[in-house]
């Protein structure tokens, strides 16, 4: 009878693990590795010409902050070469959600909001919709910790 109790009590356990992690939508993230693929590959210049995510090409690349940008069109390229604090995610493409909590979480890039010409997104439809709940606040709070974790501030 224990033998049995035990087993259910671990088989129990073991569900609840992968729930959770099946759930678990928003990873956290390190430092991306050099040369390391920035926002999925994205173009993140498209946010702001197509008003849309869109998959960018390794046929058009950019290297900026130690990651490998990629954009859908030469002229999308040359943009973000022009003017890459113009058009790059904030938090180098982390969750803006997760930063409010001074955490680094990887995004999905079809989740995301242009704020005051800015770019953010999100790792989940959840994430986004908490975050909505206080833009101009989250962003503020989100800006602080970012400062914090590039040991700025």
């Amino acid at each position: 009878m224990k033998s049995h109790k035990t087993t259910m009590i671990f088989f129990t356990c073991f569900s609840i693990v992968l729930l959770l992690l099946a759930g678990s939508r928003c990873l956290a993230a390190e430092m991306p590795a050099a040369d390391a693929l920035a926002i999925k590959g994205y173009d993140t210049v498209a946010y702001f010409i197509s008003g849309k995510a869109l998959k960018g090409s390794a046929s058009f690349t950019a290297q900026w902050h130690g990651m490998t940008w990629y954009f859908s069109t030469p002229a999308n390229r040359e943009l973000f070469a022009a003017d890459p604090e113009k058009y790059a995610p904030q938090y180098d493409g982390y969750c803006a959600w997760a930063m409010t909590e001074a955490r680094k979480a990887l995004t999905d890039p079809q989740v995301w909001k242009i704020v005051d010409g800015r770019l953010y997104l999100n790792c989940s439809q959840a994430a986004y919709d908490k975050w909505s709940k206080d833009i101009p606040g989250h962003i503020q709070k989100a800006d602080a910790n970012w400062l914090k974790l590039q040991g700025r501030n």
